[in-house]
């Protein structure tokens, strides 16, 4: 039964029909990636159309398309995480089913590109003919290398009188090397689009208004004076890189021989496989080409059978041939309706529907219900997903980069995403919701893997972190949207500490009459700084002037008084406190009595003792392109940063490492964005305290004071 059968009769698709099963060599598992704005939702609403899934294209501007119905992605007219749109195909030599991944393209939202690429065989990279190579660009080809993924280029919008083909094909050729290789590039008269060249079949066709591809003379100079020169050369390089891919191919090319169209999709689909060759394809607005895209993903990427074997904690592989099942939770989706939604990849054996399996990850069986496959938000209920196929199962407890198998303990290495780097503390708007914030923060984590929620230890507020400020603005939009609880964001606060300078001797004496027994403490402590975060306590008493049993109640009145320091309430550090002396009462002394005694010696030796306040000094690795290096450098000097050092990183790239105050650092993801255009990354740890500038005291005290 085909799609447009069940759109017809308007019939539930799940009432009827079930996703029938492929085998791993008629799979294909493809991440749709590029930076913001180079029209990866677009294509994917050609390809679906062309397809015959869907009966119209969508549009970002109207809400309408496919993979982004998220309201929040709606809201913002662009992807925020990664969906799945799956299909069959009827395919030149089979039929085949594609499992296409879109990914975000905005910065903020990389973990979706971490977790389709992982789940994906081959990585499709958009490129805008318009505006080109981006950071987009960069970061996907580099994760798809990381992950040994095969990649090939899709330059978009051609037809867009703006676009420039050929600029966007050097500009791939340089950044990325002689392995990319054109298979389709457009023909272009007067600044427009007339035809495509597919130089694999060594055909020219145009569209027709409803975007039927029909055959049309290969172009001449009549058209354009570089047509003849310009398409001799991309033919010469095709054949070329096709050669290397194989020895009888090599020997074949320089003999002067021409390869068949069999000979050149062997040779452009073993070139990807191997990593070697990275073709580049193209399509116009409208879904224009996307049949010849669709002939392409059958004919030239590798399906999960000829794909890199997953590699495991234990250094071993997961190979699609092993039989067992070996699958891995690669997104995790909490719908407030549905409930939580698991997109799997299975890498081995066969996962089924109604089967209670083993979570190696959490060491937990996990009952896995009824499986789909999914056309964005469409569900089709699946009986089992083989080996290579990707699947959804709702209400499990398993959680992103899990593993689930068929009772062996084995564990597909984890997805590594980026650290997030941007926080902010969240309260609660309205009083009461506390509970609602919890609940939804911890599934909103679960969700995604670049978002951390804690609590910090030593300023006691709740802590959100992410990759940016749309990052966090679209979590707390949908806490809003998918739990009901509303947050205030603010700057976190810094974990100011106070300590003292010099050594003084206090007396502390705490005297009350007030009928019947009174209260009689009286201790005389020398304070003096030391290397310690806690209390270090001595006492030195002679002659019974402070009986033993009240030693203690002395250290508590002072470990509680550390609390609050004398000059901005922060806690108090490296503070040592000798028992010198006092006096007591054989009737009025008491323990509360010795404790409150400690405590005005505490004030009075602190203000005495030179007091000062410490501030939090972190350790930073940041790494920017080397064009970017001195702009940082000087931006680290503004935040009264120290370099420690700096040392090439590889690729273009330098590692700049220096200690650097925590409260100059809050707005320094947005900084290193803007200067680096997306193109760097930091890590920042807590290292030790140091004492603020005196500058900056008054400052701190007032702001302190004020909370």
């Amino acid at each position: 039964m085909n799609y447009k059968f069940r759109r017809e009769t308007g019939a539930k698709t799940s009432d009827y029909y079930r996703m029938k099963t492929y085998k791993a060599e008629n799979i294909r598992n493809i991440a749709l990636c590029g930076h913001a704005g180079s029209g990866k939702t677009s294509l994917i609403e050609g390809v679906l159309y062309r397809a015959k899934i869907s009966d119209r294209l969508g549009r970002i501007s109207d809400g309408n398309t496919i993979t982004d119905y998220d309201p929040e992605e709606i809201k913002r007219k662009a992807s925020l995480g990664c969906k799945l749109a799956s299909f069959e195909f009827k395919g030149q030599k089979s039929d085949i089913k594609i499992n296409l991944i879109d990914t975000p393209g905005l910065l903020d939202f990389t973990g979706g590109l971490y977790e389709g690429v992982s789940a994906a065989d081959t990585v499709m990279i958009a490129v805008s003919g318009k505006s080109g190579v981006k950071v987009g660009t960069q970061k996907a080809y580099d994760l798809a290398e990381t992950l040994g993924k095969a990649k090939i280029f899709v330059i978009t919008k051609v037809d867009d009188p703006e676009a420039n083909y050929y600029n966007v094909l050097t500009d791939l050729k340089t950044k990325f090397g002689p392995t990319v290789c054109p298979v389709i590039v457009p023909v272009i008269k007067d600044r427009q689009v007339i035809s495509y060249i597919n130089l694999i079949e060594k055909k020219c066709y145009t569209y027709s208004d409803n975007g039927d591809p029909v055959e049309c003379p290969m172009p001449t100079n009549d058209i354009n004076d570089k047509v003849e020169y310009r398409l001799e050369g991309l033919q010469a390089a095709f054949a070329e890189a096709v050669a290397e891919t194989d020895e009888e191919l090599m020997d074949k090319f320089f003999g002067g021989e021409e390869f068949t169209q069999d000979e050149l999709v062997r040779g452009l689909h073993a070139g990807m496989e191997k990593g070697i060759i990275t073709p580049v394809i193209c399509n116009g607005t409208g879904g224009t080409a996307a049949d010849m895209i669709l002939k392409e993903i059958e004919l030239l990427m590798p399906s999960p059978a000829e794909a890199k074997p997953f590699g495991t904690v234990d250094g071993g592989e997961v190979k699609n041939t092993d039989g067992k099942l070996r699958a891995f939770i690669y997104r995790t989706v909490a719908d407030p309706f549905v409930g939580k939604m698991s997109f799997i990849r299975v890498a081995s054996g066969t996962l089924k529907s109604n089967t209670e399996y083993f979570n190696a990850s959490s060491e937990q069986n996990e009952k896995i219900g009824k499986l789909y496959t999914l056309i964005g938000k469409k569900q089709i209920e699946m009986d089992e997903a083989p080996a290579g196929d990707i699947c959804v199962a709702v209400k499990i407890n398993g959680n992103t980069s899990d593993t689930i198998t068929d009772g062996e303990n084995v564990k597909i290495l984890p997805i590594e995403f980026p650290k997030p780097t941007y926080k902010m503390a969240v309260s609660a708007k309205n009083q009461g919701d506390e509970a609602k914030i919890g609940t939804g923060l911890q599934r909103l984590a679960e969700e995604d893997k670049t978002l951390e929620i804690y609590t910090d230890p030593l300023t006691h507020e709740t802590i959100i972190a992410g990759l940016g400020e749309q990052h966090l603005e679209s979590a707390i939009s949908k806490l809003k949207s998918k739990f009901g609880a509303e947050v205030i964001l603010t700057e976190p606060k810094i974990a100011y500490r106070e300590t003292i300078r010099k050594k003084v001797r206090v007396q502390g004496r705490h005297k009350k009459q007030s009928g019947g027994h009174g209260q009689f403490g009286d201790v005389v402590i020398e304070f003096e700084p030391c290397v310690s975060d806690e209390l270090v306590f001595e006492e030195k008493v002679f002659g019974g002037a402070v009986p033993k049993n009240y030693f203690p109640a002395v250290e508590k009145g002072l470990q509680e008084s550390m609390k609050k320091g004398v000059l901005a309430g922060c806690p108090v550090v490296g503070l040592k406190a000798i028992l010198v002396d006092g006096s007591y009462h054989p009737v009025d002394s008491s323990e509360l009595a010795f404790k409150i005694a400690a405590g005005v010696a505490y004030k009075e030796g602190l203000k005495q003792a030179d007091p000062t306040i410490l501030e939090p000094i972190g350790k930073l690795v940041v790494t920017v392109p080397d064009e970017n290096t001195g702009e940082i450098m000087g931006d680290l000097n503004k935040r009264r940063a120290r370099v420690i050092g700096m040392n090439p990183a590889g690729k273009g790239m330098t590692a700049i490492e220096a200690e650097v105050p925590m409260r100059e650092m809050h707005s320094f993801t947005m900084q290193l964005r803007q200067v680096a255009r997306g193109n760097g990354d930091f890590t920042l740890e807590h290292l030790r305290y140091e004492q603020l500038p005196a500058a900056l005291v008054p400052n701190v005290i007032l702001a302190m004071q004020s909370e």
